[in-house]
């Protein structure tokens, strides 16, 4: 088997739904082993479920990425039972929207924590078997908050811009190693953030976006698929943006 053929191991957080539940199911598809990781056991290890019913190979792990020391003792755990993380998906991401001026301090800090910091620890925590591996592909799901701003989104919109200064370090830093690593910034995607959207909002949003329609979780796990592929193996510090058009 050449490189290109060979299964890898894949870890996907807050894969218990949404945008990263389709990118796990994607990359469980292309053959690859896939670590499901969310807060919450039973959204995670559903999905994990429902991949393995349908052949492919799956495992769950219940982590809370707000807690350093969590995702550290969770590192070392998957480290010892796969020898090495393949390919990294930081994906999970909260939302505690409000005018900057009422922002709480604890809704500052648990959206920069649990978006960018956690980022930061699972990379941290996983990387050192990627560089001797000298391969390795991680990406970062940003937002077009963090690309273009938000009002009423200051915390998560420096988080998921911050997720791309970081990326691009992380970038040049690996980059030596054959270690990619990429951004992905969707647009506004039909998931349960969304849903609860009132109906009128929600067609608001529509006459913003140059496609005039929400995207589709799939569509995020497509790009994020290809990133993660051989293919993908020139492309390093970018930025794609997943959006109908609305960061032109």
């Amino acid at each position: 088997m050449n490189q290109q053929d060979t299964p890898k191991v894949a870890l996907v957080t807050g894969a218990g739904r949404g945008i990263g539940k389709a990118i796990a199911e994607s990359l469980a598809a292309e053959g690859h082993t896939v670590v499901c990781v969310s807060k919450n056991p039973a959204s995670c290890g559903g999905v994990a479920e429902a991949i393995v019913a349908a052949g492919g190979k799956a495992v769950a792990k219940a982590v809370d990425i707000a807690d350093s020391a969590a995702v550290s003792a969770a590192c070392a755990e998957i480290l010892a039972q796969f020898g090495a993380v393949d390919i990294l998906v930081n994906n999970a991401g909260i939302t505690k929207d409000g005018l900057v001026m009422r922002m709480s301090d604890s809704d500052w800090d648990d959206v920069i924590r649990t978006n960018l910091s956690g980022a930061f620890h699972w990379v941290k925590g996983l990387v050192s078997p990627m560089t001797r591996k000298r391969w390795g592909r991680i990406v970062n799901i940003s937002s077009v908050s963090g690309v273009q701003g938000n009002a009423g989104q200051a915390n998560y919109s420096a988080a998921k811009a911050g997720l791309l200064g970081l990326t691009k370090a992380l970038a040049r830093e690996f980059a030596k190693r054959n270690i990619t690593v990429n951004a992905v910034a969707p647009g506004f995607i039909t998931t349960d953030m969304t849903a609860v959207l009132p109906e009128e909002v929600q067609q608001k949003i529509k006459t913003m976006i140059p496609l005039s329609r929400f995207g589709s979780p799939e569509e995020i796990a497509a790009t994020v698929k290809f990133l993660c592929s051989e293919s993908a193996g020139y492309i390093t510090g970018q930025c794609f943006s997943v959006d109908g058009g609305m960061a032109m």
